[in-house]
């Protein structure tokens, strides 16, 4: 938008009356943006927040609220380190204390060996279901699938031409 003299005029005069950036901008036919950035930039009177109301905008402090439950023990209630740290001195020897119990080991299911060999990733089955599972396959050189699979997953594109004839 051109801003010319009229424009600024009635601007600064809709300012004064107060109304607000949407209704200026509707009455001059911009945009409410439009109205801010040049009021901004003409460094008219800021206008007060509509989030604000009812004050001069200064935060009035919370009073504290009442804490329900139980809370921690003053610091002079507490014990100093030095105290917590001494032991008491037995007499004679220590019992020994009794070994846990090793964790069980996981079993492990040996699986026939396999080569090298990179396998083939077709998957057969509905995916989440136990009969789901991958084709295993020697897969080709260079390629994640065998040979027949392969085949399936490179389809050669065929000239549209040959539609055409």
């Amino acid at each position: 938008m051109e801003w010319s003299e009229e424009s600024i005029a009635q601007l600064r005069m809709l300012w004064a009356e107060g109304l607000s950036t949407a209704e200026i901008g509707r009455r001059m036919g911009v945009s409410k943006n439009a109205i801010v950035g040049k009021a901004h930039r003409l460094s008219l009177d800021a206008r007060p927040s509509p989030i604000r109301r009812g004050g001069e905008g200064v935060r009035r402090p919370r009073p504290p609220r009442p804490v329900s439950g139980p809370t921690l023990p003053p610091l002079a209630a507490m014990r100093p380190a030095a105290e917590m740290r001494t032991v008491e001195a037995r007499p004679g020897p220590m019992p020994p204390r009794p070994m846990p119990a090793p964790p069980p080991r996981p079993v492990v299911v040996a699986r026939p060996a396999r080569s090298r060999q990179p396998a083939c990733c077709w998957p057969i089955g509905e995916p989440g279901t136990p009969s789901f599972r991958f084709c295993e396959a020697e897969a080709m050189p260079a390629k994640p699938y065998c040979q027949e699979h392969a085949a399936l997953a490179y389809v050669k594109v065929r000239d549209r031409r040959d539609d055409a004839a």
